[in-house]
C-alpha cells in the first residue's frame, strides 16, 4: 500500500580549495533535507515498513534505541503522521533529554529497559505485544526492508560517480546502495564509513543478505573512539565545514565520514578527476547531545583548511 510522503532530496555540488587542487568534484546527496525529523536514512529505512502495517491494519509500531537515538525520534515522527502508536524500548536508565522529549511530543510511549535485558530485543517485544497487532523494528530501522528502501537512494540519482561515501551503524543503508549500485550496474565504489569501533562486521551481514561486495570498500579507522565518541579534532573540523559549506553535520555520523571523504582526497587515495558523492544520512539532532563540546576549542589545522 504505497504511502503519500514526498521526498526532497537533491543532489549539490560542494566547492572547496582541497577539492579543486586535487582535481576532483564532491557532490551531496541532502537526505537531510527530506523531513526535519524523519530524515536521511531514518526515513528510507522505515518506509516499507509503514507500508507493511498499514497493509496489514496494523495500528502499532515497536522499535528500540538508546537515549539520543534518532531512530527512535524518526519512528516517532513518522507515528504520528501516519497515524500510528509507537513504542520503544529505551536502553539503560530513566532519563530525559531533547531527543526523548521530542519523542514524547510525538505519542511515543518509552520504556526503559536495563542492558542486559535490552540485548534481547525479540524477548521484549514478546513479553509486551502481539505481532498480530504490533510491528517489531530493530534498533537502527536494521531489516531487509530497510536495506531495500535505502536502494533509492542510487535510484533517484541523475548522474553517475567514481565514488560513495557513506556512514555506517548497523550497514543497512550501505547495502541497500550497494544492492541498487549492483542492479543498475554501476561500477561506482562505495566507501563505507563504520561509526562504531569493529565495524568489520558490516561486511559480513551485506554478505548475508545475498549481496555482492566487490565493489565496497570498509574504512575502520574512522570511529574516533566508537559509537559518537569524537575528539577535538573531528568537532573542529566539524565547525569549520559547517562554517565554509553551509551544510550541517553532526560528530555520530556524517562528520565522521565527511573526515573520511576529506582525508582520502588530501591523502591522494582519491585520484584525480574523480567525481565523489557523498550521502547526507540527516540525524541532525545528534548534535544536541553535544554542543556544549564545541565550545571553547582550541583551533587545530584541520583537513578543511589543510589545501595540501
Amino acid at each position: 500500500m504505497p504511502i503519500d510522503f514526498p521526498i526532497y532530496s537533491p543532489v549539490q555540488r560542494i566547492l572547496h580549495p582541497l577539492f579543486t587542487h586535487h582535481e576532483v568534484e564532491v557532490f551531496i546527496k541532502r537526505d537531510d533535507m527530506i523531513h526535519p525529523f524523519i530524515s536521511g536514512n531514518k526515513w528510507r529505512k522505515l518506509k516499507l515498513h509503514i507500508e507493511k502495517i498499514k497493509a496489514l491494519s496494523i495500528k502499532t509500531l515497536v522499535t528500540f534505541g538508546g537515549a539520543w537515538s534518532n531512530h527512535l525520534l524518526a519512528t516517532a515522527a513518522a507515528g504520528a503522521q501516519f497515524q500510528l502508536a509507537t513504542h520503544a524500548f529505551v536502553r539503560g536508565e530513566e532519563i530525559n533529554n531533547p531527543v526523548l522529549a521530542l519523542c514524547k511530543l510525538f505519542g511515543m510511549q518509552l520504556h526503559f529497559v536495563d542492558r542486559s535485558a535490552y540485548k534481547d530485543k525479540k524477548a521484549l517485544f514478546n513479553a509486551n505485544f502481539n505481532e498480530n497487532n504490533a510491528l517489531f523494528i530493530d534498533e537502527g530501522g536494521r531489516s531487509e526492508e530497510g536495506a531495500v528502501g535505502c536502494e533509492s537512494i542510487i535510484e533517484e540519482l541523475e548522474d553517475t560517480f567514481t565514488d560513495i561515501f557513506v556512514a555506517a551503524g548497523t550497514g543497512t543503508t550501505a547495502a541497500g546502495i550497494l544492492k541498487a549500485l549492483n542492479t543498475k550496474g554501476l561500477n561506482s565504489t562505495l566507501h563505507c564509513i563504520p561509526v562504531l569501533k569493529g565495524g568489520d562486521f558490516i561486511k559480513q551481514d551485506i554478505l548475508d543478505w545475498g549481496i555482492d561486495i566487490d565493489n565496497l570498500t570498509l574504512h575502520t579507522e574512522y570511529h574516533f573512539g566508537g559509537y559518537a565518541k569524537t575528539n577535538p579534532e573531528l568537532l573542529q573540523f566539524i565547525k569549520d565545514f559547517v562554517a565554509d559549506t553551509g551544510i550541517m553535520i553532526e560528530p555520530t555520523y556524517t562528520g565522521k565520514m565527511m573526515y573520511a571523504l576529506f582525508d582520502h582526497i588530501k591523502t591522494g587515495k582519491i585520484q584525480a578527476e574523480s567525481k565523489i558523492l557523498a550521502i547526507h544520512t540527516g540525524g541532525l539532532t545528534g548534535f544536541l547531545g553535544m554542543y556544549e563540546k564545541f565550545d571553547n576549542l582550541a583551533p587545530v589545522n584541520t583537513l578543511t583548511k589543510t589545501i595540501k
